[in-house]
This record gives structure tokens, C-alpha cells and sequence, in this order.
């Protein structure tokens, strides 16, 4: 049975689940977030873990533009209760163009207290308890933090024509992850400025693709990085899903 923190038992934390993607690398006529992994929907998997996960008081679930109630019933008929029936789904949301603006119309969808929130791509399947509790801590300690791993490979980065520029030290280079986890009105702030300065950070050139980024950039914010696991993969592409099946059934 998971035990909370008895001493950090009165913070609320709200997990906003992104599953509002097109998923077009996937291919085919499904959504990726539909697509069965061990015989359920592939965004069941990590909802359920953040439901069941004594830590996690509040649930918000991304959807695609058109889904929205399809989405709900599917959540119910697998067991995610709202809060009405005394479980933890708070709402699901129309998700955005992009996934930074999915995360933002999430946290603006949060009208009750929180104090951290736990983002989260659907599309990976395999977070585990252990992951959410060392977020916990860490978030607690210093306010910003991300899932992640260090890089099992060498890491060369390239310049405009192609050539390596870069070869990084290798201890220095993680593969980050979700879930990312921040104080509630940190990033919920950060990801407003960002609103309001994104033509500006686009004509800049820059392309954001993560929070941790949104924090770094519009709050100056230090993010820890906090060991998650291997098998936190994402679901990208169509060779993904036969090592999801592999995986799953070794969990099993």
C-alpha cells in the first residue's frame, strides 16, 4: 500500500494530464491517446497511476477539440471518478494548437487551492509511485523539478551545416522526461508571461518544448532534475508501440 508524507499531507497537488494531441506521427486513424497499450487506452494508464497516487488530490485531463465528452465517459467507464463520486477528476479540458498551450488552458482551468502542479504527457504510459514521491520531494525543497534520466549515450551537438560543434561530457547530459512539477502560481505565472511575449520569443527563434523551459525562461526559475526511470518512455512513433506491449506485460 503507498504511504504519504503525514508531515506533507495537507499540500494539494493537481496533475494536469496532457492528451489533447493529434499525434500525427503516429499515423493511422487513431489518435495516439486512444491507441491500446495491454489492452486499455494508452492515456489510461498514467491517469490512473496520478488518480490512485495518495499524493495527487486533483486531477485535470486534456482533450482534443471535439472529444471532450467522449473523453469524460471513457475516464468513467474505467474507474477515474470525478469528484461528485468522490474521486479526483476535476474537469476535462479543450486542449490548445500547441502543447504549451494545452498546459496553460489547464492551469487556468484550476479554480480550486493547489499548491503544486504535476504536468504530465499522456503519451507516457509506465510513471510509477516511486517517480511521483522523489517529484514530491523535490518540489517541496526547491519549486521546480522534472523527471528525467542521465543519457546512456554520447551526445554531439551540431552546427548549421551538419558538423558536430559540441560533444557535451556525458555526466552532464540527461534525457528529461514528465511528469514536471512546479509550485502552482510559479508556473501557472511563468506560462502567462509566456502568453503575453510569445510573438516576441518566436521572432527570437526560440521553440519551447517543455516546461521546465517556460519556467527557466520567463522566471529565471533553477529546475532540479530528479532521477525518474528507463521505462518512462514516450509513445512517439509507430515502433513504440510493440515496446510498450513488451513492457507493459513485464510490469504485469
Amino acid at each position: 500500500m503507498l504511504q504519504q508524507n503525514v508531515s506533507k499531507s495537507d499540500k494539494r497537488c493537481t496533475a494536469i494530464m496532457l492528451a489533447a494531441g493529434k499525434g500525427l506521427r503516429i499515423g493511422g486513424d487513431v489518435r495516439k491517446q486512444y491507441l491500446e497499450i495491454g489492452g486499455e487506452p494508452l492515456l489510461l494508464h498514467s491517469v490512473r497511476t496520478m488518480a490512485e497516487d495518495p499524493l495527487i488530490t486533483d486531477l485535470v485531463v486534456m482533450a482534443p477539440a471535439g472529444d471532450e465528452e467522449m473523453l469524460r465517459k471513457l475516464l468513467a467507464v474505467h474507474g477515474i471518478k470525478d469528484t461528485l463520486e468522490g474521486g479526483k477528476l476535476r474537469a476535462v479540458v479543450t486542449g490548445g494548437m500547441e502543447r504549451f498551450h494545452s498546459v496553460y488552458l489547464g492551469l487556468e482551468a484550476v479554480n480550486w487551492h493547489c499548491d503544486y502542479a504535476f504536468i504530465h504527457d499522456c503519451a507516457r504510459p509506465f510513471l510509477d509511485h516511486g517517480t511521483i514521491r522523489r517529484l514530491f520531494e523535490a518540489v517541496c525543497e526547491d519549486g521546480a523539478c522534472v523527471a528525467g534520466m542521465p543519457s546512456k549515450d554520447t551526445v554531439k551537438l551540431a552546427d548549421a551545416d551538419g558538423f558536430v560543434s559540441v560533444t557535451p561530457n556525458r555526466s552532464d547530459v540527461w534525457i528529461v522526461q514528465t511528469p514536471q512539477v512546479f509550485t502552482f502560481e510559479l508556473i501557472r505565472d511563468a506560462h502567462r508571461k509566456l502568453m503575453t511575449q510569445l510573438d516576441e520569443i518566436r521572432a527570437r527563434g526560440i521553440t519551447i518544448t517543455d516546461d521546465a523551459m517556460v519556467a527557466e525562461y520567463m522566471t529565471g526559475a533553477r529546475v532540479r532534475l530528479v532521477e525518474a526511470t528507463y521505462q518512462n518512455i514516450k509513445i512517439t512513433t509507430p515502433e513504440d508501440i510493440p515496446l510498450a506491449e513488451v513492457l507493459f506485460l513485464e510490469e504485469s
